[in-house]
């Protein structure tokens, strides 16, 4: 198709590569990828991706996947990535289609959040922990290093601050503390923030505006936070990223059980 013309754009883009290899598309890869490993581990073991067992049962799936990954290319010449699939909509689509299908499964957040399944399922992102599981971000670390760091594609832990708004000498020192003791090579810090028709960016949660608020006012304020690689409002994702959101602890970088985030003001 790029040799016919159909991608005019892509074939300036890609020219040198087919001077390179002699093809547009070599330096491409296709991308292997998994969702609701902890939601597997419930079904399956009746553990979590927190536990220890639960844990080396996820290393020991990736490790197969980088192997098969492995034979793939060899057979085929391509190249080909294990990535923690980012799932926007097939965390929540996938979890509805299976829950209709086979209505015995959990889903964790069903389990633990929504009393045995009051509230719209989903799948638990690739390898990641609960999204309510804990406020301390490096229990959060140590529990996930050793998952990311088996990825070769796309892999990501966002650090969601929720209220906070933590001063740039803060955030400096929590990014150095994660570069200097830990090998996951994508983290985020994302704050929950919120926008007031009149009068702008708040930090937090904020559904309606509390500066409206104290002049007998009620205006609806947009909530904005990550929908997984993205900052997007709260009310523009689908219900059950929604779902996720509700459940979701954010992190505490005040204070914490192993290491201490020192908050200047």
């Amino acid at each position: 198709l790029t040799f016919s013309g159909l991608h005019p754009y892509s074939k300036f883009y890609l020219s040198d590569i087919k001077k390179t290899f002699g093809e547009y598309w070599k330096n491409h890869f296709s991308t292997i990828g998994l969702i609701g490993m902890n939601d597997a581990l419930l079904n399956f073991m009746d553990k979590s991706i927190a536990d220890p067992e639960g844990k080396k049962f996820a290393e020991k799936v990736l490790d197969h996947m980088r192997d098969k990954i492995a034979d793939f290319q060899e057979e085929t010449g391509d190249i080909f990535n294990l990535e923690a699939t980012p799932a926007e909509g097939a965390s929540y689509r996938l979890a509805r289609i299976d829950k209709a299908k086979y209505p015995d499964i959990k889903t964790y957040n069903q389990e633990f959040y929504g009393n045995g399944g009051n509230v719209e399922p989903y799948y638990t992102n690739s390898t990641q922990l609960p999204v309510g599981y804990t406020t301390d971000v490096f229990e959060a670390l140590d529990l996930q290093d050793s998952l990311q760091t088996k990825y070769t594609g796309g892999t990501v832990l966002h650090i969601f601050l929720g209220e906070e708004n933590p001063s740039s000498s803060a955030t400096k020192s929590l990014v150095r503390k994660v570069s200097e003791n830990y090998s996951l090579p994508y983290y985020t810090i994302t704050p929950t923030f919120s926008v007031c028709p009149d009068h702008g960016y708040m930090a937090g949660e904020h559904p309606t505006c509390p500066i409206c608020a104290s002049e007998n006012k009620t205006t609806q304020c947009e909530v904005y936070s990550r929908v997984v690689g993205y900052l997007r409002p709260v009310n523009q994702w689908n219900r059950g990223k929604q779902q996720e959101f509700h459940d979701r602890k954010t992190f505490d970088m005040i204070t914490n059980k192993k290491k201490v985030v020192t908050v200047k003001t």
